[in-house]
């Protein structure tokens, strides 16, 4: 698939960057948007939940370290009752505290941008309530109602959905979690965030990188739970230099999603039965299409499943509850300071300006 390992390229851009994920990819978007949100113009949240989500109730367990895992799973994933479910009006609080802490960008820059939001009527994986607060959150941020799309009428499972008919039926609750509902949801995202986009190409012409993650992770590798390799697609016109790229859009993978994901059993690699799941977020989800005919770098940087070190993150989860920090009684995730947030920073920094 990628060109031979090559150090990740920089390219003049527009600097109309944007981003996008599914699951805990969406829940990472929401982070990476509010920590940068000067780099943005758009997000897309796909089954992702508010800001901070897993701190809803910190006092959710007698260790500390146990309450933001247990708040993620109970409140921000599939709540036990609605009375339960995160509050938009804590966590838009909590997001202007953080910002007047100079750990994220200041919200105002959230005003003009344009959001994508998408909850399957079926999804059974995070529940659409969760969903919903997502939406109400932005609102209370400052964020126009005509920039927002909501959808929550498709009778979708937990997935980015596709128009290729091989994929999972439409209200499948499990992996890949790329479900076919014969339309391009990635196509969704960057045509509501950019406006009119010119059709998909039938043919790519651009190049796929490979390209080394460590050094932009820093002396953090054994808490950061990503992989060796994050990718990169470069339409064909960037890539010859015939045309200056619009901008970077993140795409960002779910759990189990990652090109190096491996699934454990007993705390032990699973390598028989392996399924080929990798690169089929970065490969069949419909984005490098759209992006080659659009001038649009797509950056996909990859997670991985970790049940041998500091992380402890064996489903390749982006982190949206704390698992990366090292200081797990108050933990560091959602800051520009958070290991994954910084160095995927650094790589769009690298990238696209």
């Amino acid at each position: 698939m990628p060109d031979a390992d090559l150090q990740l390229p920089s390219f003049e851009t527009e600097k109309q960057h944007s981003i996008s994920g599914l699951s805990s990819g969406a829940f990472m978007t929401v982070q990476l948007h509010l920590a940068h949100s000067a780099c943005f113009v758009g997000a897309g949240v796909v089954a992702g939940g508010p800001y901070r989500c897993a701190e809803s109730f910190r006092g959710a367990a007698p260790d500390a370290e146990d309450a933001f895992s247990l708040g993620a799973l109970y409140i921000c994933m599939t709540p036990l009752t609605p009375r339960t479910a995160p509050s938009a009006l804590r966590l838009a609080g909590l997001a202007r505290d953080t910002a007047s802490a100079n750990l994220i960008d200041p919200l105002e820059n959230l005003a003009d941008d344009r959001l994508y939001i998408f909850t399957g009527s079926e999804d059974k994986v995070v529940d659409s309530s969760v969903v919903k607060t997502t939406l109400e959150f932005y609102r209370l941020l400052g964020v126009p109602e005509k920039n927002i799309r909501f959808i929550n009428d498709v009778p979708a499972g937990h997935s980015i959905i596709t128009d290729n008919v091989t994929d999972s039926p439409l209200a499948t609750n499990q992996p890949p979690y790329i479900n076919y509902g014969r339309f391009w949801q990635s196509h969704d995202i960057l045509e509501h965030i950019y406006g009119d986009l010119n059709p998909p190409a039938s043919m790519l012409s651009g190049r796929f990188i490979r390209f080394e993650q460590r050094g932009f992770i820093g002396d953090e590798t054994a808490y950061a739970s990503m992989a060796p390799y994050g990718y990169a697609y470069i339409p064909g016109p960037v890539a010859r230099g015939e045309v200056k790229a619009r901008g970077v859009h993140i795409a960002m993978h779910g759990c189990k999603q990652g090109y190096s994901y491996v699934n454990y059993v007993l705390g032990k690699p699973d390598i028989a039965n392996q399924p080929p799941y990798g690169a089929r977020y970065i490969n069949s989800t419909g984005y490098n299409e759209i992006a080659e005919t659009n001038r649009l770098i797509i950056l996909y940087p990859q997670a991985t499943g970790d049940d041998d070190n500091e992380a402890q993150n064996p489903d390749g989860c982006w982190d949206w509850w704390g698992y990366s920090a090292k200081n797990q009684k108050n933990p560091d995730y959602y800051s520009k300071n958070a290991v994954q947030i910084a160095a995927i920073h650094r790589m769009l920094k690298r990238l696209g300006g």
